[in-house]
């Protein structure tokens, strides 16, 4: 399975230009990739964008969506577009930064972790993955694997890897970022929970109450 190619496209860009707005942070070329930590997230980074394209995900609306959630995704566009950016610069000119090379390399294993946990989901749901809340034709509910632990894995991994990103550039600015996707997040669990449980009823209320959202125990 792999996905569409105007999706592809939309990745491979986003990739490049999250990777360059960073560059361009960290004072170019030779000054960016001049330390290992670096060059191992940029490295990372790749791998990744290069598995997501053998993903099922999609932006189909579906048969039924929640419009009203489209909020987030603006949200998660300025977040992202910081994230690129200023955790690199602070870096480069010793802004709040959290001293040692440990934290560099914390930062690129979290960035790792969270970017698997990211996409691993969505190479189980396939098809059934969207971009918007939506329930998509012969949507079934998913309870086992990492489903039958928690609910949101993927906005686990997000969270992860936005942290492991801003730590890999010893940024503290970069680690509030992270915590400020926390708000959109909640909403956009909330959304998709209110739209599986109208479409699975007691089915999805039997599952809510076995799982956690996100971290197994506490939330």
């Amino acid at each position: 399975m792999t996905t569409t190619p105007k999706l592809a496209a939309l990745a491979i860009a986003g990739t490049l230009g999250y990777l360059a707005l960073a560059v361009l942070g960290w004072g170019g070329f030779a000054a960016f990739f001049s330390h290992p930590a670096r060059i191992a997230l940029t490295a990372i980074l790749f791998l990744l964008t290069g598995a997501a394209l053998f993903t099922g995900g999609n932006l189909s609306p579906g048969e039924r969506e929640d419009r009203g959630n489209r909020w987030v995704l603006p949200v998660f566009g300025v977040i992202g577009l910081l994230s690129a950016f200023v955790p690199a610069y602070t870096d480069r000119i010793d802004f709040r930064t959290i001293d040692g090379d440990t934290v560099r390399w914390i930062g690129v294993a979290l960035f790792a972790i969270g970017g698997v946990l990211r996409i691993w989901p969505v190479f189980v749901l396939g098809n059934r993955f969207s971009g918007l809340v939506a329930i998509q034709p012969g949507h079934t509910l998913v309870t086992t694997g990492i489903y039958s632990i928690i609910r949101h894995p993927s906005y686990l991994g997000l969270l992860v890897n936005t942290l492991g990103w801003a730590l890999a550039f010893r940024s503290s600015i970069g680690v509030l970022l992270a915590v400020l996707l926390i708000v959109p997040l909640v909403a956009r669990m909330n959304a998709e929970e209110a739209l599986l449980r109208s479409q699975f009823s007691g089915e999805y209320d039997a599952y809510s109450a076995r799982t956690s959202r996100m971290i197994p125990g506490l939330y």
